[in-house]
C-alpha cells in the first residue's frame, strides 16, 4: 500500500461476520488498561465476557455485529442494538488500530448496512478519539447520560 500525504500508511478496511474464534481476540482487545480507562468501560472476566458475546450478541437477530479486519488482521468490532426503543451503535479497535483512521472507514462501511435511524452511540465524555469519530461520521450531540460516576455524551445519527 502507499503512504498518504499525512504520512500514514494506507490501510485495507473491511467488514465480515463474526465467527466463534473472533472472541479470543475481542476479548484480548478488552483488557487492554488504556482501552478500558478511556471507554469507561471495565474489562470482564473470560466466562462473562464470553457468555455476554454468545447470548446477547451473537444469539440476538436483532444485534448487528461485524468484524473489523484491517490488512488481513482482527482490529475490532462494530455493533448496533436496541435498547429500549433506542437502536445504539458500539465499537471497540485493540490499540495497535488506533489513529489510523481504521474507525472511520469501518463505522463508514457499517452505516451503510445498518439502516435504523436514528441511532445513537454514548461514548464517555473524555474519550476525545471516540467523540471525534462519530463526529466525522455525520453523528451530533444532543445530550449527556451518565453511567455511575461518569458523564457520557449522547450523540444521534439522524
Amino acid at each position: 500500500m502507499s503512504d498518504d500525504p499525512s504520512g500514514l500508511r494506507a490501510v485495507d478496511v473491511s467488514l465480515r461476520d463474526v465467527v466463534e474464534g473472533d472472541l479470543a481476540v475481542f476479548f484480548e482487545q478488552e483488557q487492554d488498561p488504556e482501552a478500558t480507562r478511556r471507554s469507561r468501560f471495565p474489562a470482564r472476566e473470560r466466562d462473562r465476557f464470553m457468555t455476554h458475546w454468545r447470548t446477547a450478541i451473537l444469539a440476538d437477530p436483532t444485534v448487528l455485529v461485524q468484524a473489523v479486519v484491517v490488512d488481513g488482521a482482527l482490529a475490532g468490532n462494530v455493533v448496533a442494538w436496541w435498547e429500549g426503543e433506542r437502536r445504539f451503535l458500539g465499537y471497540w479497535f485493540g490499540r495497535a488500530f488506533w489513529g489510523r483512521g481504521v474507525g472511520t472507514r469501518a463505522l463508514t462501511l457499517f452505516l451503510q448496512a445498518e439502516k435504523a435511524r436514528p441511532l445513537y452511540a454514548d461514548p464517555f465524555a473524555g474519550n476525545t478519539g471516540s467523540v471525534r469519530l462519530l463526529e466525522r461520521c455525520g453523528f451530533r450531540r444532543v445530550g449527556t447520560v451518565t453511567h455511575g460516576a461518569d458523564e457520557h455524551i449522547l450523540f444521534v445519527l439522524d
